[in-house]
């Protein structure tokens, strides 16, 4: 006997259930079902990652390619072939908002506070992670980086990563630029202590005097062996950069004082 398949969760019934070509009469029918158009909405719409999604409907990421891709080719065939969409049935139940469950955006059963969003990340175990970043490797200071790359990451294992231009933000406006990625954890080289309240401030954990490969040292953040000194400090008294190899007040890559790390 075949197991039975696991009801997904659905945030909210589609708004729209119904799309007809225009000028065409008595069109072939397609039927998308709400769970499939759930995927939809969240990987296409809401630009989450399978895993995301999988986590969202309470069901495998196995699952949700397999009714993604279904729903894909659904739509696909309706815009080149012509034919109407209707969306309607599916193996779905809605989300009733009493806890965590809910997305928390759209169906606006449930307004979390920044204190609950950060709860639902430690218990569903979602992590992004920013690290200082240039041609690879570790950036040496924080505050003259002109790239992050930021790392999604679900269950301990990195799902997406992409760089992010600072676009020349300075040390009091990279704090909110990491915010307002979501970013949870920081890991850089040098940082100095206002920095590293602007941090703290926003809710970012921070591992500090990190140097070596940028992905490298995420995968060993993520096992547990990542060497960081959570002592970090950069004054701007000194011109050199101890233990690192590297000087302050050399344009971009200093930091204008020692780096204690």
């Amino acid at each position: 006997m075949a197991r039975p398949s696991r009801c997904r969760r659905i945030c909210a019934e589609p708004e729209y259930d119904s799309f007809i070509p225009c000028g065409i009469k008595d069109t072939i029918q397609i039927v998308l079902t709400v769970d499939e158009f759930e995927t939809i909405r969240l990987i296409d719409h809401e630009k989450k990652n399978h895993e995301q999604c999988a986590l969202l409907m309470n069901i495998s990421r196995t699952t949700v390619t397999e009714i993604y891709e279904r729903a894909r080719i659904k739509i696909a065939d309706c815009i080149v072939n012509g034919k109407s969409l209707h969306i309607a049935g599916g193996n779905y139940e809605l989300c009733d908002g009493s806890a965590w469950k809910c997305c928390g955006k759209r169906c606006g059963k449930i307004n979390f506070s920044a204190h609950d969003q950060a709860d639902i990340r430690k218990e569903t175990k979602i992590m992004k992670i920013a690290v200082t970043y240039e041609n690879g490797n570790v950036f040496p200071h924080f505050g003259h980086t002109e790239q992050f790359k930021v790392y999604d990451v679900v269950d301990g294992k990195v799902t997406d990563s992409k760089i992010i231009d600072t676009n020349g933000s300075g040390h009091g406006a990279l704090a909110g630029l990491l915010s307002d990625l979501k970013v949870d954890t920081l890991i850089c080289g040098g940082i100095g202590a206002g920095a590293q309240n602007a941090l703290a401030e926003a809710g970012i954990k921070l591992y500090g005097g990190v140097s070596g490969n940028a992905d490298d040292v995420v995968n060993a953040l993520l096992t547990g062996t990542l060497a960081y000194n959570p002592n970090v400090h950069c004054n701007h008294h000194g011109h050199e950069h101890h233990g690192e190899g590297h000087h302050c007040g050399e344009d971009k890559h200093g930091c204008s004082g020692n780096c204690h790390e």
